[in-house]
């Protein structure tokens, strides 16, 4: 391991953490759902998680979901220019299609790049963001290799509350949402949550001097959405519901040969599903979920025909999922079926996936295990988990894990003509890793070492092997290695949080650097609060990176300096200011392409704390 700091160095740093720890961690009293499929008190969670909550999202401002996750632990981003353009999210230095992306339980991304579209994601429909790091195949299947990102919206309960917000700020960024929530009594309760939002900006220009396509003019984007859950207690312990978010996002880029014309795409992320709960024995519950995802994009450079292409990507998912207590354990039994459909290459995916897993606490002890088989066009892949923890008393606790996880070739890698190989073989993953975490006396800690060996990676070779101009196809080896350091504690009326990743993702089989993914990145954050104010400071600093897989080509490290303060004027009203990227950095996350400069948002909210 290639780190910037020894192993010893690192050792003593997390040593001293313990003392003086100072960053993101978890707070005891969280549920996290994501880690384990049910909910799960953040203390008795093994795996290495984040949640961001509402507040912090609500203090965003204007910009993107990326825009948050980029100031999280283990997470780093590139975009192609202004908030609506095509984003990439690594965690912990794995590809941006090694992560699985849920959006209330439901699984979106396009079958054909493998990613999910950020760009689409409305910021103003989330309630809360979960991160859980490291290989979750036994749970989710293919992809979970680097990590899963759930994020979820808003669900009902006790009487109706209102929400709102409209807000503007640099680049002519206009943004309003407002939403409703609560429930009914009696028997047959019914909880429900209405949101609808839209946000606009002119952006600025998505590429810059010496791009393919420069054109100075600004790129905007507009987004709109709607999400909606409908929830019936039928019976004691039975419930019955529905959910779905619509999203679409047209977002301007620069392409060559354009002219004067709307170079543009047009982007729909839309989600439904129907579920059902049963209490089927006092030691059984059931829950069954009918999901569907649409990933459509078209992309729009010139006026002739050529210059237009449509790329739409559906995903039907079926899953029963059982949990059974035994005793003060539980026993989980998931069957899933998952088809996707690729309509511009008329090609269909079934996968089939039969999973158990089992979780128990004895005392000071932890244990959580895991397996999984998935079967498709591509074989049987059969992936394992476990995990244990032990609680040494006064907030300390360490955990070790292992995990073997997987990823499907995308249909791109499989059936693009010209490029894509139907002999192309599943991507491989086994990860290994142990964490220190640390609770009380005002101080929060997570410390985590991880080490993630991959095979079977795909690349791409110009030209290809089997003699054709360029194709995709199994060849690489890549190690995902390295230590990543959270807590939080308050000084006074100050509360400080930090985190530090080091972090080492290399390809095995030429020694390089994987592209567009940092050896350290860091990110620090300190708020105060005097009366009806509240003021607070973020910093994320990046080291340097390549852009490029051959790493002939380097992208600066850089620092985003972000001030912002909120007026609590009444209980239910309050305004945010905010100012990001104080310095005016001039930075990349991705050659030749824009990024933002000093901006600044105001919003007037309703409802939103």
């Amino acid at each position: 391991m290639n780190f910037p700091v020894s192993r010893q160095a690192a050792a003593v740093s997390l040593a001293l953490a313990i003392i003086s720890s100072t960053a993101i961690a978890q707070v005891a009293d969280t549920v996290v759902v994501t880690a384990t499929r049910t909910p799960q008190r953040a203390a008795d969670v093994i795996a290495d998680t984040t949640v961001i909550n509402a507040e912090e999202i609500a203090r965003s401002g204007a910009g993107s979901v990326a825009d948050i996750l980029q100031r999280q632990r283990g997470i780093e981003i590139a975009r192609n220019g202004p908030a609506g353009t095509a984003t990439s999210v690594f965690v912990r230095g794995a590809n941006a299609n090694q992560v699985v992306v849920l959006l209330d339980g439901v699984r979106v991304g396009s079958a054909t790049t493998g990613t999910a579209s950020w760009n689409a994601v409305p910021l103003g429909a989330i309630d809360r963001i979960e991160i859980v790091y490291g290989p979750l195949s036994t749970l989710y299947g293919a992809d979970a290799i680097g990590g899963v990102i759930q994020i979820f919206t808003r669900k009902g309960e006790g009487a109706p509350v209102v929400t709102g917000s409209v807000g503007a700020g640099s680049n002519a960024t206009l943004q309003g949402d407002a939403g409703i929530f609560g429930s009914s009594g009696g028997p047959n309760a019914i909880s429900y949550a209405f949101g609808a939002g839209y946000e606009e900006s002119d952006g600025f220009s998505s590429t810059r001097p010496g791009a393919s396509g420069y054109n100075a003019d600004e790129d905007g984007y507009r987004r709109r959405n709607a999400n909606g859950r409908v929830a019936m207690a039928i019976a004691p312990g039975h419930e019955i519901g529905a959910q779905f978010l619509a999203s679409r996002t047209y977002s301007q880029y620069d392409a060559s040969n354009s002219g004067s014309y709307d170079v543009h795409t047009d982007s729909d992320l839309n989600t439904a599903a129907v579920f059902m709960t049963n209490q089927i024995l006092p030691n059984w519950r059931s829950t069954v979920q009918y999901a569907r995802s649409e990933d459509k994009s078209g992309s729009f450079s010139n006026a002739t025909p050529s210059g237009a292409s449509q790329i739409d990507t559906e995903q039907n998912e079926f899953s029963w999922q059982n949990n059974v207590a035994i005793g003060q354990d539980t026993l989980q039994l998931l069957f899933n079926h998952r088809k996707e459909e690729v309509s511009s290459m008329r090609q269909t995916r079934i996968t089939n996936s039969y999973a158990a897993a089992y979780s128990a606490k004895r005392g000071a002890h932890l244990v959580d295990v895991s397996a999984r088989q998935d079967r498709s066009v591509y074989g049987s892949q059969n992936t394992g988990a476990a995990g244990y923890g032990y609680d040494f008393g006064n907030g300390l606790r360490a955990t070790a894990s292992i995990g073997s996880s997987f990823r499907a070739p995308t249909f791109n890698e499989l059936y693009f003509p010209g490029y894509g190989l139907p002999t192309n073989k599943p991507e491989k993953g086994r990860n290994r890793e142990v964490g220190l975490r640390y609770d009380g006396n005002g101080y929060n800690l997570d410390a985590t070492y991880f080490n993630n060996r991959l095979t079977d990676m795909i690349v791409s070779s110009t030209p290809c092997p089997n003699g054709t101009r360029s194709c995709a196809y199994n060849v690489n080896e890549a190690t995902l290695e390295g230590f990543s350091l959270a807590g939080s504690t308050r000084v006074m009326d100050v509360n400080l949080r930090a985190s530090l990743d080091w972090q080492d993702p290399r390809d095995d089989t030429t020694g390089r650097q994987l592209a567009r993914r940092a050896k350290q990145h860091a990110n620090f954050a300190a708020d105060y609060t005097l009366g009806q104010f509240k003021s607070g400071a973020e910093l994320t600093v990046s080291g340097d990176r390549f852009d490029n897989a051959t790493n002939t080509t380097r992208l600066a490290g850089y620092g985003l300096l972000n001030l912002y303060t909120t007026y609590q004027f009444t209980p239910d009203w309050s305004l945010l200011l905010r100012l990001n990227n104080v310095a005016d950095k001039n930075y990349e996350v991705a050659r030749n392409y824009g990024t933002s400069g000093r901006t600044w948002f105001a919003s007037l909210r309703y409802g939103i704390r």
